[in-house]
């Protein structure tokens, strides 16, 4: 168990045995022999250790142990292997946290989710798909203000890594003993993010029901389009024929609906509301002006997941689990969780209840 958690953190924190070594004063030799299950540091060396890659000492001796499966990426072939096993183990040690917390209670409050099936033939039934989806989730054709807590309430795992991919990663999709897994980065515009987990929502919907000949990642994009900004909205918007497309009505729908600006253009392509020629254009005058990777105005904000962190204070609040727990499964210390848990700063002292 040791061995396995040192290597898991050390790989998603970028070091090599060597890098390590140097930090903890130790040798090289001796990271291999502790990854390799042939010798156990001293409690000296284990808080180093924990230390230099910014872990409570706990972490090495967690008990749950889990793995990915099914695993699906959203990303470039020039992501590098080193980055990939960063980035899973990033995510196998915040899925690790709410598992163990799973296992505590005596009936776990989420239940996992339940889509509508889908029945796909053709491109169009994306976008009926996206609309039962929609009223399934009693969304009608209104914006969704927060994306990642409304997947979350209906049972999916969201997290939110980190690691730095340098473009080449956006997400993905996975799951564990049974639970889907969404990923996404936590870092860019909030766009890209939203984007991201309702592409992988959409490969949890489509896994098995894709005749040949449809495209299981265009079908995604286009599931992840209709469900962020569905067709009756868009032709509210946009209207249903247009010439071309101001930039400044483009900027007002990505900070309504949460989309960018140029999957609202792909948008209305589909759509019909724009011809090609115009899709050409509008696409030139993007990438001439420097605006694919960074959009004109404001960014859209990023998503932030707190589900985890309510289901744990609900636990304490219960009974189900001690505040030492609850502040291990945070990463704090039991002094910086009490004084959270009370909302205490160096000014205020509140009466726990």
């Amino acid at each position: 168990m040791f061995a396995e958690r040192l290597k898991r953190a050390r790989v998603s924190s970028g070091f090599s045995m060597q890098n390590l070594a140097t930090k903890v004063g130790i040798s090289a030799n001796m990271i291999k022999k502790y990854e390799h299950g042939e010798s156990m540091p001293s409690s000296a060396t284990l808080i180093r250790l924990a230390a230099s890659l910014g872990l409570k000492s706990e972490y090495f001796f967690r008990p749950t142990q889990i793995t990915l499966q099914n695993i699906q990426y959203r990303k470039k072939s020039s992501l590098s292997r080193k980055v990939l096993q960063q980035i899973e183990a990033d995510v196998l040690e915040q899925a690790e946290r709410w598992f163990e917390l799973k296992q505590l209670w005596p009936h776990f409050p989420i239940s996992p989710p339940v889509l509508p099936p889908a029945t796909i033939e053709n491109l169009e039934d994306i976008e009926t798909y996206a609309m039962n989806l929609r009223s399934a989730w009693n969304l009608g054709t209104k914006e969704i203000p927060n994306l990642t807590a409304l997947v979350e309430e209906h049972g999916f795992l969201v997290i939110m890594s980190n690691i730095s991919a340098q473009g080449a990663y956006d997400g993905l999709q996975a799951s564990i003993e049974g639970t889907p897994i969404l990923v996404c980065q936590q870092q860019g515009d909030g766009t890209r993010q939203r984007f991201t987990l309702a592409h992988e929502l959409g490969h949890f919907a489509f896994a098995s029901s894709l005749p040949e000949g449809l495209n299981l990642e265009l079908c995604c994009h286009r599931f992840a389009q209709a469900f962020l900004i569905p067709l009756p909205t868009i032709y509210s918007f946009l209207g249903t024929k247009r010439h071309t497309l101001e930039i400044g009505e483009l900027y007002h729908i990505k900070h309504r609906y949460g989309i960018s600006m140029q999957a609202c253009i792909r948008r209305a392509f589909d759509t019909s509301i724009i011809s090609e020629s115009t899709y050409k254009h509008l696409c030139m005058l993007f990438s001439s002006n420097g605006w694919k990777k960074q959009e004109p105005g404001e960014p859209y904000s990023l998503e932030t997941t707190s589900f985890f962190k309510h289901l744990v204070y609900r636990a304490l609040g219960e009974g189900i689990i001690e505040e030492a727990k609850a502040a291990e499964l945070l990463g704090q210390s039991v002094m910086e969780f009490h004084r959270n848990r009370y909302m205490r700063d160096s000014d205020v002292a509140l009466v726990s209840q």
